[in-house]
């Protein structure tokens, strides 16, 4: 007998599937080692950007649109939140009171990962501009900060706590064009595969990056009529 996904999945959405399995792995990465959970989450947002690609240049499914949501909350919402959580568990950051203010923020940020895709999934998915921050971009800051050397709590914490609410602000995000979306998916790559200085310079462009983005984009950044 023929598992039910033959014939009704196609290659996007493959990819997908693995993003959601990458977000696994970086959580049960995190309870051993950060910097290795930190790599997973951006390889997960290199293949949620390939899906889209794939979607648009060989036609998507039904189930694409489905499927891309909750692959985003294992590897978006989950992986990150596990991220700042195991951080927070080892360093025992300020006694039991920073240790519940660490982890309410990681169960928040899950939360409001939820919520932010929900509506993007309702409202947002056929625009090319969405309210709040994305879930990727909010992931990949966490990631590339803790790559780039910033892997305190006294750090973490405060951001995953800004960037669980800005999730669900109104804020206009337009999606990134593609030379930008390249530029991007280099960087990210190069974070992920070097290692030593090369990689932490990597993976500093990439936060840099993410950062201009997350407080200038919604202003500065160019859109097409």
């Amino acid at each position: 007998m023929m598992p039910r996904f033959v014939g009704k999945m196609g290659l996007a959405d493959a990819v997908t599937v693995s993003n959601a399995a990458l977000g696994f792995l970086a959580a049960v990465a995190a309870t051993v080692d950060v910097s290795l959970a930190a790599r997973l989450i951006l390889l997960a947002a290199i293949a949620d950007a390939l899906d889209g690609v794939i979607a648009r240049r060989r036609g998507g499914t039904a189930v694409g649109e489905y499927l891309d949501s909750l692959a985003d909350v294992a590897s978006f919402g989950v992986a990150p939140a596990f991220l700042v959580a195991a951080v927070v568990l080892e360093m025992r950051w300020a006694g039991d009171v920073g240790l519940a203010v660490g982890l309410a923020g990681a169960a928040g940020f899950v939360a409001m990962a939820v919520v932010r895709l929900g509506l993007y999934t309702a409202y947002d998915s056929d625009v090319a501009e969405t309210k709040g921050v994305q879930t990727t971009l909010a992931a990949t800051i966490l990631a590339a900060g803790v790559l780039a050397g910033f892997a305190e709590p006294v750090v973490l914490v405060p951001l995953v706590y800004l960037l669980a609410a800005l999730m669900v602000t109104t804020i206009i995000y337009p999606d990134l064009h593609a030379q930008d979306a390249i530029i991007m998916g280099v960087v990210q790559a190069l974070a992920v595969l070097l290692t030593g200085q090369p990689g932490e310079v990597f993976a500093f462009g990439l936060l840099f990056l993410a950062l201009a983005y997350l407080f200038f984009g919604p202003v500065f950044y160019w859109r097409r009529d």
